[in-house]
């Protein structure tokens, strides 16, 4: 197998660990769980956003009809009181729905279930879910499809850069157009349908994504200032895809756009 197809292969094997770990381990992916009530195991599937306007649904499936159930929530952050809804049984399953909210605003819930005597609460700390606004399909999949075409050919150029018969020069350029147009294009623009503002990172906030693309972008234009002209500055390549790898395994959503609640 030829040395390019080798490292090409080894390219998509880091980005998609590193992309499933950003997605499981971000504030945002679902909470999942198995309670036992009544000698049978329910579980549970809970959300951790929602998009558009409409209430975030809240389903269980239970089939013993011995079981009833309530939503509590409250929102977040705040020591507000807990609101209570009851779930209603819609044939094997428990439903409620918990009431939108304005972009960036935030609830945190726990389903509570009865059967008899027996009482149990998922999950044991509350789930916190974010609302936001509705992005149309035509911008974020191509943004999304980008920032992982670029975190690709950013690990693929830190490879070319690592062997002594690479030129990662053309590749340095890939990657920075890539981050530039989906990170720093159409990521505000998604940013301004999904929570109302164009850019909450440096020197307005403190959102890690935003942020952390900023990063990404700034350390390959470095790399592809240092390699212009034919040059081969390959440790400065190999540094700008350690750093894209390092902040893009970050967390997806970490310190994201909240609502400070009064």
């Amino acid at each position: 197998m030829k040395r390019s197809a080798v490292l090409w292969i080894v390219a998509i094997v880091v980005t998609l660990i590193a992309a499933s770990w950003q997605r499981r381990t971000g504030p945002t992916y679902p909470v999942d769980g198995t309670i036992s009530l009544g000698g049978r195991e329910v579980r549970i599937h809970l959300a951790r956003s929602n998009g558009g306007e409409t209430d975030q649904p809240v389903r269980i499936r239970v089939e013993d009809a011995g079981v009833s159930g309530e939503v509590a929530w409250r929102r977040f952050p705040t020591s507000e009181p807990w609101s209570v809804i009851p779930m209603e049984r819609e044939g094997e399953w428990l439903a409620a729905a918990l009431p939108h909210q304005p972009p960036a605003g935030k609830l945190e819930y726990q389903v509570r279930l009865v059967r008899g005597d027996e009482r149990r609460t998922f999950p044991p700390l509350p789930a916190v879910t974010r609302f936001k606004g509705h992005v149309p399909a035509a911008i974020l999949a191509p943004h999304v499809l980008m920032m992982f075409l670029g975190m690709l050919v950013s690990n693929r150029a830190g490879l070319e850069a690592l062997g002594t018969s690479g030129n990662p020069r053309r590749l340095a350029f890939v990657t920075l157009a890539i981050i530039f147009v989906g990170g720093l294009i159409l990521g505000p623009i998604v940013q301004k349908y999904a929570f109302g503002a164009y850019w909450t990172g440096v020197p307005f906030g403190y959102d890690l994504t935003d942020n952390k693309t900023l990063i990404a972008a700034v350390a390959w234009a470095w790399a592809a200032w240092r390699v212009r002209g034919g040059r081969t500055a390959r440790w400065d390549v190999v540094a700008a895809a350690v750093i894209t790898l390092v902040v893009f395994a970050i967390p997806h959503s970490v310190w994201g756009s909240e609502i400070k609640w009064q």
